[in-house]
Formats: C-alpha cells, sequence, structure tokens
C-alpha cells in the first residue's frame, strides 16, 4: 500500500509492470476512490483508508520473504494486503499460512480469486477490516507498505500483539516518530531496485 502523502512522488518513480491492473485515483477533498476489480464499479471501504493501493513488485515480495526467513510454519500477516501477494507467494513457495487485512472489499476479492488461481486457498486467508482493530497475535512474519508515520503508529500494537521474535518486514518506509524525527532503527536495510526493505525484530526499541 501506499500513502496518499507520498503519492505524486511515488507516481513518478513507479515503472509500469505488464499484466498488473491500474487503479484510477482521484484525490479530492482527501478522499480516494478505487474502481472495482469487476466490473469497473465502485465499491467503497468502511472508512477513508489511510493509503491508497499500489501493488509491491514481485521482486521485493520475495526478497523480503527470504529476509524474514520464512518457512512452512510461519503464519504471515499482511496488513494492507491488496490483491494479496505476499501471503499467496508465502504459501505457494515456502508452504505458510497467510492473513491479509485491508478495508477495500473489491480488492479482498481480487486478493481472494487470486488465492484459488494460485492453488493455495486453503492456505491463506482474506478479510475486510481495519488493520489497527485486528487481532494480530497469532503472527510470526508482519509485512507493511504503509508510511513511517502509520509504522510508528502501529509500533504499540506490534509490541504488544506480538510475541518477541516475530519478524516485521516493510516495503519502501523506515518507523518514524515524527514529534523528533526519530527512526527506529531496523536490524537490516535492503535495496532491491528502486525499493528499500526494512526489518525489525520484535519487541522493537529506540536504539542508540
Amino acid at each position: 500500500m501506499l500513502s496518499t502523502q507520498f503519492a505524486m512522488q511515488m507516481a513518478r518513480s513507479l515503472r509500469p509492470a505488464a499484466g498488473i491492473r491500474l487503479f484510477a485515483c482521484a484525490l479530492l477533498s482527501g478522499v480516494v476512490m478505487w474502481s472495482s476489480a469487476t466490473g469497473g464499479q465502485a465499491s467503497k471501504p468502511a472508512r477513508k483508508p489511510d493509503v491508497f493501493y499500489a501493488p509491491t513488485p514481485q521482486d521485493v515480495v520475495d526478497v523480503m520473504l527470504k529476509l524474514a526467513r520464512v518457512t512452512a510454519q510461519d503464519v504471515i500477516y499482511d496488513l494492507g494486503s491488496g490483491d494479496g501477494r505476499i501471503p499467496i507467494t508465502a504459501a505457494r513457495v515456502y508452504g505458510a499460512r497467510g492473513v491479509g487485512i485491508d478495508l477495500d472489499p473489491a480488492l479482498i476479492r481480487e486478493a481472494q480469486d487470486n488465492a484459488r488461481k494460485a492453488g493455495v486457498a486453503g492456505k491463506v486467508r482474506f478479510q475486510t477490516a481495519d488493520l489497527f482493530k485486528t487481532d494480530i497475535s497469532a503472527a510470526t512474519v508482519v509485512t507493511l507498505y504503509l508510511t513511517p508515520f502509520l509504522n510508528f503508529q502501529l509500533l504499540p500494537k506490534l509490541n504488544r500483539e506480538l510475541k518477541p521474535g516475530t519478524r516485521v518486514v516493510s516495503h519502501q518506509w523506515e518507523m518514524m516518530d515524527p514529534r523528533d524525527k526519530y527512526e527506529y532503527k531496523p536490524d537490516r536495510r535492503v535495496v532491491v531496485g528502486n525499493s528499500l526493505i526494512y526489518v525489525w525484530t520484535t519487541p522493537i526499541v529506540r536504539k542508540p
């Protein structure tokens, strides 16, 4: 997922990818609207999303899962799961179980359809829900494509609900406290093409 705050910046840098559906995003008075994956009809989320949809490139997905050291014993929670490619790839390649959380019901339907096509519908599930209100305590790996501030807003939830040693992997954005511009330093920071990947291990705390 991609922040409206960074929309224009990222729109200039995103490379076109064959076979990926483009979602038309109209930004008017802070409201983000999407075309439905079925027939172009509007499908409204329960509340205004914090981010608008932009897919994580598949090569970045592959590296994120490798950095998280995913195995068949893992449970992946993708917060802002879009078309479901992260949990679907984790299930297909590593045999892991996955859960995708997204506010947009159209994207949830698309992700469910993608899981069926990939033959992993029995290993992954997708639910229309608010990532801030969803219980993520079963996760052993959490993946994100949000913003530095949203990552920081999630920090208390991550530390409270996740078991120590859970891997948290973010595409593109660090975890930043906006009050003092303090970045919660990751265990690893990796560059993949035009993308950055950050990896933390819970509990995530300030480091000197």
